[in-house]
């Protein structure tokens, strides 16, 4: 063992030089790695940062209150924030346990949603998503609230992003980023809350703080970056360019204003010091309603003529408009709340992408918000005697998913029609289809056969009939289809 020890330590040989050949070397160079007199000033502004330091209080800070300032005036810029709350939150995630116990399975879904609909945790979500888009991140903590009608007093309480944060953070600290603490393994371990909020007027007399733990702090936010532990607003790359549309439009309304503001001018041919009588210089002339006048000697009357808004008004704010909703994956229409401009073929073709990062957001609010709320509430309510069923386990034990809202297609007829004809080959299942319309398929089928068995005891129907309803004949989706091609290529050719 130690002669082992002994030779893994010698020094080896020098390896054999390799034979001689001819090398050349080759000098590659990239156009964007290098630095002229045109692009000086484009990259001045680039850095090596890392994702924290980048980050830091007073960047987050700044970028918090600016876009918070255009959410709260900027008209389009509170429309696409509200339209990604209701969109991704809808009106809240339904639970549906997926053991084989299906009594214990009906108990436990509604006990949770009856809690979930007394805390508001639809409203708290859709807000959680609105502080997401304009402060970059949202903070929930678990909490113990005794006036909750519910057996289960387990609260969700928001707070700010500005009230997360740590006054005496050591600048030098390894494990510690502002306002979280973590383990040497990067998990966090204590969140520092301010006790009063740094924009109250209590704040301005002390700065002191809680520590929090993890598990009873929600923190949900975007990771850009490797390392990342603070979020940036959503929004952030949009910022200048909702500044830039403001202020385009206040300027054309102030050039019509202006040109509005003056009925008309008084102008003459002549040359100067010609023939013509004297006037003066801008000064104003009162004109009497359905009256004819006339004018000095050698002068004319015109009126002032409105250049604004000029036709590429609609045009700039389009492109302006069409260029914020792409950092936030939001098609054109929705940003606009206009479809004007729109066929059936090129609304879905936007839409896929829309619906694909609603659905990449909502897998993120499972895991990280729904998930360890679930977890805190099934701590919960294993206490509380007879509310959940006897020998149950941990929540790790049992299967659960989340229902959302489903999105209406444009044509039922054709979608009904589709979906008999998956059900048919087999390519779908009914759970599938009803989470397609955010329902559980056992409910609804419960649903269904009471429906069923209630008919048929009236005698209104066939029972039989209900079950199997005839499958619709398939349309002729060839112009659909040719609408879809047509306008894939107008915007390949674009």
């Amino acid at each position: 063992m130690l002669r082992w020890i002994a030779n893994s330590f010698r020094r080896s040989k020098p390896l054999a030089a390799p034979p001689t050949r001819d090398v050349r070397i080759v000098r590659a160079r990239y156009d964007a790695a290098s630095t002229n007199d045109d692009n000086r000033r484009h990259w001045a502004n680039a850095d090596g940062l890392s994702a924290n330091a980048a980050n830091s209080p007073e960047v987050r800070r700044l970028l918090r209150n600016r876009a918070r300032y255009e959410v709260a005036n900027n008209s389009y810029a509170r429309g696409i924030v509200l339209t990604l709350a209701n969109d991704v939150v809808g009106t809240g995630p339904r639970l549906q346990m997926l053991t084989e116990d299906a009594e214990a399975n009906r108990r436990i879904e509604l006990a949770f949603m009856a809690w979930a609909k007394t805390i508001g945790l639809a409203e708290k979500l859709r807000t959680m998503r609105m502080a997401r888009a304009s402060d970059g991140e949202a903070f929930g903590v678990l909490v113990n609230n005794r006036a909750l009608p519910t057996a289960v007093q387990l609260d969700l309480r928001l707070i700010e992003a500005d009230q997360v944060c740590t006054p005496d953070i050591n600048m030098f600290a390894r494990n510690a980023v502002d306002g979280i603490g973590f383990d040497a393994f990067g998990n966090a371990v204590e969140y520092h809350v301010l006790r009063a909020h740094p924009g109250d007027t209590a704040a301005l007399v002390y700065r002191e703080y809680d520590r929090v733990p993890a598990g009873a702090v929600v923190h949900w936010y975007r990771a850009d970056r490797p390392g990342q532990a603070r979020g940036i607003p959503d929004i952030m790359p949009a910022l200048p360019l909702f500044a830039q549309l403001r202020r385009f439009t206040l300027a054309v309304l102030a050039a019509a204003e202006t040109a509005a503001d003056f009925a008309g001018i008084l102008y003459t041919d002549a040359p100067a010091n010609g023939e013509a009588d004297a006037a003066e210089p801008f000064e104003p002339i009162e004109l009497e309603k359905r009256a004819l006048v006339t004018m000095p000697g050698g002068w004319k009357m015109s009126q002032m003529e409105a250049e604004q808004p000029s036709t590429s008004y609609a045009e700039f704010k389009h492109e302006l408009l069409n260029e914020v909703a792409r950092c936030l994956n939001v098609p054109f229409n929705v940003a606009a709340g206009n479809s004007s401009g729109y066929n059936y073929a090129s609304g879905r073709l936007d839409h896929q992408t829309y619906f694909k990062s609603l659905r990449v957001e909502q897998a993120h609010l499972e895991c990280v918000v729904l998930d360890h709320i679930l977890a805190a509430w099934f701590d919960e309510a294993v206490l509380i005697p007879g509310l959940l069923p006897a020998g149950i386990g941990f929540i790790a034990d049992w299967p659960h998913q989340w229902f959302w809202d489903g999105h209406e297609h444009v044509d039922p007829a054709k979608e009904a029609s589709a979906q008999t004809m998956r059900l048919a080959n087999h390519t779908t299942t009914l759970a599938d289809e009803y989470a397609r319309r955010g329902l559980d398929w056992e409910t609804q089928l419960r649903q269904r056969a009471k429906e069923a068995a209630l008919m048929t005891e009236l005698g209104l129907t066939n029972a039989q009939a209900i079950a199997m309803p005839a499958a619709p004949a398939p349309e002729d989706d060839d112009e659909e289809d040719e609408d879809v091609e047509e306008e894939t290529t107008t915007r390949k050719a674009a």
